[in-house]
């Protein structure tokens, strides 16, 4: 029996969800969103829930899959998902423009990194970077892109970074020298 697919999904006053062969389409305050449900997972509406269950054995492996996928749309219609970055560095920051994002992260020109549909980003400080949607995957993507522009530097730990990592700070060369004592010498 699967943990995750065996509970049942809370469905909020607000939020209609529709059930077809081929998969769910949940609609809230928050926007839509249609979710594929695999071949052999069916939901079921009891007392106001939905309870996802597997025709057979066979597909006990997209059990809780397939619920979490359900459970993360109607949470996402409704309150929606965010993720924080922060941007480390001296000079570095971040501005709208538009429906892009533009980033000066000490490269020669600022990058413009254009806002999907259905994400919104919003700059606090200059420095903090909140992006936020209904759907979950999208949202931790758009969070990764914006992360990927320039990842923290081991050495100097700067960058943009989610808000709350943990980063192992690298010794660079000379303190490393210095506390192992000098190099050997050539000769």
């Amino acid at each position: 029996m699967s943990r995750v697919g065996n509970k049942p999904i809370e469905v909020p006053a607000g939020v209609t969800v529709t059930t077809e062969p081929s998969g769910v389409t949940v609609k809230g305050p928050k926007g839509a969103m249609r979710i594929v449900l695999p071949e052999g997972i069916v939901l079921e509406r009891k007392d106001g829930r939905l309870l996802a269950t597997r025709e057979s054995d066979l597909f006990r492996s997209l059990h809780g899959m397939a619920r979490s996928l359900v459970a993360n749309a109607v949470q996402g219609v409704t309150k929606g998902f965010e993720k924080h970055l922060d941007i480390v560095g001296v000079g570095y920051r971040a501005e709208i423009k538009g429906r892009a994002a533009v980033f000066t992260l000490g490269f020669s020109r600022p990058i413009e990194y254009p806002i999907p549909e259905g994400i919104q980003i919003v700059v606090d400080k200059l420095t903090h970077v909140v992006v936020s949607g209904a759907d979950r995957q999208q949202v931790g993507q758009v969070a990764a892109e914006i992360r990927g522009l320039r990842p923290p530097d081991p050495y100097k730990n700067k960058g943009v970074r989610y808000t709350g990592e943990r980063l192992k700070k690298k010794v660079g060369k000379a303190a490393a020298a210095a506390a192992g004592g000098a190099a050997p010498a050539k000769g």
